[in-house]
Order: structure tokens, then sequence, then C-alpha cells
């Protein structure tokens, strides 16, 4: 694998086939196409540039007309207008595999923006039992950051293989051509649609130069490809649609390529946790390990946030997240263990959202608890919960609002507390 986040990579599966000193030199090594993916506009600033070239068999404008895929039923996109939104706060219950391959299996929760518009994400989960043979899937509207739960992926790109494994993520560019096979016969997880800026590692300001998420962790996969001459189904998600063509032979036919953009994985166990060693909780951003920048500085399109084992020393303090209202709206899954501000109800594949201006925080119980608790430093173990945060609203889809599997008594876990006693 090759190492480094945001780093300009070369690879090739064949000795020679990267072309030296020009990217697209009248004749390719091999006689093989030079192709450029951009992940941004030709003109974004040096620092913000990604692209790379990919050296293939074959040109991808090779194909016919795509047709409407009919597939993935339960799968939505922005606009998010299918639901009426209220202000109430939501939980759902783990789902269970829905079946099919890795596109078929995939249902939305909610999102907001639109993809036309770049701005904006949606929040998928994913239940699969079976691989995607002969089949690959882009994304034309927007990277998706994969967090499996349960069951290992084999993700086939352009660019190589990335084996993933729950407590690792990986996270797919806009526009590359991706197939995921099972290992272990089945697998769920959560997927984030990020229709704006890409992901990036956030800015560490007064942190210094070490901790949260370590840029040399982060691995790209080296170049692999097949040489297959069979009919090869493409579905593309565009504009919130899919649609498919076939092709007659394997889209992943890249013998080499060099850049700054490309698929990538990062181990959630690597992050540098960091906290305080004095008193007060510290807000949640110090638990980033990607954000989505928008055009205000600071407000995110998206930051991916992780609640991972860590130390709780401080002192005078209620330790678990404080009830507050945020003007960010905060998406919450748990890949496994518990979460310290929940005793019950939010369960490993199961998933709450608490809007913008939504009063939240600990329950009754965990509240009682936190309270009353010795205070010597303490190791919370066993848990990996994660929060897509955005400044944008979250509106859910028709599914979510009208599956089984919403908790209609969510509200009650905030019953039971009783009135302050004043003098």
């Amino acid at each position: 694998m090759l190492t480094g986040f945001g780093n300009h990579h070369a690879s090739e599966a064949i000795e020679g086939a990267l072309p030296v000193g020009r990217n697209s030199p009248q004749e390719v090594p091999f006689g093989l196409y030079a192709e450029q993916l951009s992940g941004t506009a030709f003109t974004a600033p040096r620092h913000e540039n990604l692209r790379s070239w990919l050296y293939r068999m074959r040109p991808s404008a090779s194909h016919g007309a795509y047709t409407p895929y009919l597939g993935a039923e339960r799968l939505a996109s922005g606009p998010f207008t299918e639901a009426r939104v209220s202000p109430n706060r939501l939980r759902w219950d783990p789902i269970e595999t829905v079946g099919g391959d890795f596109v078929d299996s995939l249902t939305s929760y909610a999102g907001s923006g639109t993809p036309d518009a770049q701005h904006g994400l949606a929040v998928h989960h994913y239940g699969t039992d079976r691989d995607m043979k002969d089949r690959a899937f882009v994304n034309a509207d927007g990277e998706m950051l994969i967090v499996p739960r349960a069951g290992r992926l084999s993700i086939r790109t352009e660019f190589g293989v990335l084996d993933v494994e729950p407590l690792q993520i990986a996270v797919i560019p806009r526009g590359a051509r991706f197939s995921v096979s099972l290992p272990d016969g089945k697998a769920q997880g959560y997927i984030c649609e990020n229709y704006g800026a890409p992901f990036r590692l956030p800015e560490l300001g007064p942190i210094g130069s070490n901790g949260l998420a370590n840029a040399r962790d982060f691995e790209s996969p080296e170049a692999e490809f097949e040489d297959r001459d069979v009919p090869y189904e493409i579905v593309q998600k565009y504009l919130g649609g899919l649609w498919t063509v076939t092709l007659d032979h394997s889209p992943f036919d890249v013998v080499a390529w060099h850049g700054n953009l490309a698929p990538y994985r990062y181990d959630l166990r690597r992050f540098n946790t960091m906290g305080t060693v004095s008193y007060d909780h510290p807000d949640p951003s110090i638990f980033t390990v990607l954000t989505s920048p928008s055009d205000t500085e600071g407000t995110a399109n998206c930051d991916f946030v992780i609640f991972p084992p860590r130390w709780m020393v401080a002192e005078d303090t209620f330790r678990p997240p404080w009830f507050h209202r945020n003007i960010m709206s905060e998406f919450m899954g748990l890949i496994h263990g518990d979460y310290d501000a929940k005793s019950g109800g939010f369960a490993p594949g199961g998933a709450s959202l608490h809007n913008m201006m939504s009063g939240h925080g600990p329950d009754a119980e965990s509240y009682r608890k936190a309270v009353a608790k010795d205070l010597v430093p303490e190791k919370i173990d066993d848990t990996m919960a994660f929060m897509f945060e955005s400044r944008y609203p979250f509106r859910p889809t028709a599914w979510a609002m009208e599956t089984p599997l919403l908790q209609p008594d969510y509200d009650a876990c905030w019953d039971g507390f009783s009135k302050a006693r004043l003098p």
C-alpha cells in the first residue's frame, strides 16, 4: 500500500508502464491510453488541486449510452423533499442485512443539499450478502466515505484494491469506478456521500504538528489491473438518478497511475485522541478525523468525528457530553460497544439524528451516574461511535420516517430529570 494523505503517488503494475517526464506523451508505453481524473477544477489552488493520471488499456470514454437503472430501490439523493421535516430527535434500531450486492443493498437515512449545487451530503446504510460480479459502481455526485460495522470489504478500484475491515474506513473519490466483494459472505455499515468539497485532514491550530489523524497512516492502493474481455455492467449515480451501461471488458484496466487523487483507507485505531487533563469536557471537534469545508471558515459541510477508546481524567467535571443545542446537525452511528452518553437503546448498527438547535445530551440514568461518580482516572474502552456533523440540517427520507426501526419512544430517555432545588 502507498502511504500518506494527499501525497503525490506513483504506481505501476508492469515495469515501464508509467511515462517518464510527460503526463501524456505522443506514445504511451505499451500502447496504453493516458487519462486524467480530476477531483477539483483545473484552476484550483495548488494546495487544493486534486488529480491523477491513469494509464489504461482502453479509454473510459469508450462505452455506449446509459439507460435508467431500476435497482437500489431504497437509495435516495438530494434534494431530500419526500418527507416532512420536524425538529424532533430521532433514533433507529439497527438495520438487518437487506440483501443483494453493495449497490442494491443501499438504504438512505437522510441528507441535505443537492449534487448539482455541490454542497451537502447524504447518509446511507449498506447491508449486502452478495459480491458485485462483473459489475462496478461510479458516483458522479460525490465522494463516498464507507464506515464498515460488520464484515470485511474488498474494494477493487481503478487504482487497485483496498481491503477494509470494521474499525477502518475507506474513501472513494467522486467519479472513480469500484466494485465490492465480501470475504466474509456478508457485510453491513454506514456511508457518507459527500456532495461538497473533498474530505481533508483538519487544521491542527494550537494543537501543534501532532495529534488526531496522522497523514502517514492513510493508505492508497498500488496499481493492479484486470485484463478480461467479458460483459461488464457499470452503474452510475448522476444527479440523484441511477444509470446503467454494459462494457465488453473490465473497467479495471489501469496498468499504472500517478497523482494525488486516489481511494484511501484509514484505521480508526490509529487516531491520536486529544482531551482535557484539567477540567471541562472538550468540544467534540477535538475528535475530527476528516473535514469537508464549506465557504464559511470553521463551519463544515461535513465533519467525520469519532468517539474512540480514551482516558477521562478531568476533575470537578461532568465527563459525558453535556446538554447542548448546536448550530450544526449531528447524525451518529455506533460501530461497536456502548456510547457513554446513552445507557441503552443505541445499539451497534443503529443511528440517531439531532438536527440543528435540537436540545440533546445524556439520558437521565447516564446523568445520575455521572454526577455521583468518584472522579478517578477512568478508561472508556471497547467502544467506537462516530458522527457526521454538518452545517446543514438533515432531511430524513420517507423510509426513515416510516420504518418500524424508528424508535417511537426516543424522547422518553430524557424523562425523569428532577427540578433543581433553589435555596
